[in-house]
């Protein structure tokens, strides 16, 4: 008998038993059942925030045009700045800006100057005058064009009220090179929200 035949043979029948155990190993892997758990949803719910300040006018009307300021003379007009939006700020900011350079806003000493007041209530008006009733606090006083945070303003919180008087005045060192000049004044107030928190 061919030896050569006999050992191909028998490598056929072992490389064939091979296949068929991988064959049954495979099958067996896909008999075994798998149990699982899930667990009870959790609702959780996320509502943002709102940023969002106004600015209303308490009295005479804003805007206003005044003619004649002379050295000395000043201007005031209350206004109220709430917070109406749900989120705290981290600052709030007065902007002013003039429509057109001149020595009336360029001259930081001489030319126009502007403070902002608050009182813990509503400014009382009689004719020019304002009054409050209770203890004032300067949150700017300086130039008339300014970029400044106002510290410690009640619209810092949600639903806070700023009850606020603006003054412009004229400096009475303000000379000749001031006369027969005029400037546009824009304030505005902008409101940034507080730094993001882990809750």
């Amino acid at each position: 008998m061919d030896t050569r035949s006999r050992r191909t043979t028998t490598r056929k029948v072992i490389g064939s038993l091979a296949v068929a155990g991988v064959a049954a190993a495979v099958a067996g892997l896909g008999t075994f059942g798998t149990f699982t758990d899930s667990t009870t949803p959790v609702a959780t719910t996320v509502e943002s925030g709102t940023v969002d300040i106004t600015l209303t006018q308490q009295g005479t009307t804003i805007p206003v045009t005044t003619a004649g300021f002379v050295p000395g003379d000043s201007l005031s007009r209350a206004v109220d700045l709430s917070n109406v939006g749900s989120a705290p700020l981290s600052s709030v900011t007065l902007v002013s800006t003039a429509a057109a350079a001149g020595a009336l806003t360029s001259d930081t000493t001489d030319g126009l100057q502007l403070a902002v007041r608050s009182c813990p209530v509503a400014w009382t008006q009689a004719g020019a005058a304002y009054t409050c009733s209770g203890s004032t606090s300067t949150l700017y006083s300086g130039p008339a064009l300014t970029s400044s945070a106002l510290p410690g303003a009640a619209s810092l919180a949600a639903r806070g009220v700023d009850h606020l008087l603006l003054t412009l005045s004229l400096p009475t060192t303000a000379g000749n090179a001031f006369e027969g000049i005029s400037s546009t004044l824009n304030l505005t107030f902008t409101g940034v929200q507080r730094a993001g928190a882990a809750g």
